[in-house]
């Protein structure tokens, strides 16, 4: 069982507009890691189209399959089931998705971490759904797709960008934050009524994993430019004792000679030489 979305595309950026008597679209610009992304799905589609016999052998050894771990952990298929799509419009809409949301955001937080996110969403999701299969309360069948990476993109939009314009449907035109309400109202309707459960729960993983980024990254950045200002404090306070204890170290030396100093007291001017040489060639 895959991960089947539904009919629907999404905007890219605020540049696309829906006014009152006309609706307009811009297609956005590739960024490298959407385009690098777009290239690697889809190849991969084309290779299992042109060489069938090699599905099976991906579905074994690179679908999200809570059986397959009963063996041994296998990490890499978080990742890999994600290149994988069970049909063309499997793939298509995950595409679309990605074409049309993904270079807001790579542009909004650049190359690198802007694939570490579309990656860690859909890790979350293919681990919820493999601790879920794991426990019994999902059916454990092979997952695939990129869906619940697709869905943490759409999920971070609709938090970064609550003016963006998504179609639902393909035809009807709706601020993305209902968008993204929807999807997730749709995919509690289908773990209600014992439908596609496995990859609703995916889907659900990857939009949660994609709104905690968005909403706790602010707060993890406070957090750390406030561990780096107290370690600069730190840092400060360590060269200000030092420099009153090499002042009171030198003091000795000149009243009682070299010979006066411990061997503790020698190592401190030894390391406060060896600091100040350190500073002065990095000037």
């Amino acid at each position: 069982m895959g991960l089947y979305d539904r009919d629907y595309t999404q905007a890219d950026s605020a540049r696309r507009y829906f006014g009152p008597s006309q609706l307009r679209f811009n297609l956005p610009r590739l960024m490298p890691v959407v385009r690098w992304l777009l290239v690697a799905n889809i190849a991969v589609f084309i290779l299992e189209l042109l060489v069938p016999s090699l599905y099976p052998f991906f579905l074994k050894w690179f679908a999200a399959d809570a059986r397959s771990w009963r063996t041994g952990i296998q990490l890499w298929r978080l990742v890999s089931y994600q290149f994988l799509h069970g049909g063309t419009l499997h793939l298509l809409l995950n595409m679309v998705g990605l074409f049309f949301c993904g270079p807001s955001l790579e542009k909004h937080w650049g190359s690198r971490r802007f694939l570490s996110f579309y990656l860690g969403c859909g890790v979350v999701g293919g681990l919820l759904y493999l601790l879920l299969a794991a426990a019994g309360l999902v059916d454990a069948m092979p997952l695939l797709g990129a869906s619940g990476a697709i869905l943490g993109i759409l999920a971070a939009c609709a938090i970064l960008f609550p003016h963006f314009v998504v179609l639902l449907f393909y035809v009807i035109p709706i601020p993305i934050r209902v968008g993204a309400v929807i999807f997730i109202l749709l995919s509690v309707l289908n773990i209600a009524r014992n439908i596609n459960v496995g990859g609703e729960v995916a889907h659900l993983g990857g939009m949660a994993a994609g709104a905690g980024y968005v909403l706790l990254l602010p707060r993890w950045e406070r957090v750390k430019l406030r561990m780096r200002a107290q370690s600069w404090e730190k840092r400060l306070e360590e060269g200000r004792k030092l420099r009153v204890e090499v002042d009171r170290l030198l003091a000795k030396v000149h009243r009682s000679g070299l010979h006066s100093l411990t061997a503790r007291e020698k190592r401190t001017l030894k390391r406060a030489t060896q600091e100040e040489v350190r500073r002065h060639q990095l000037l």
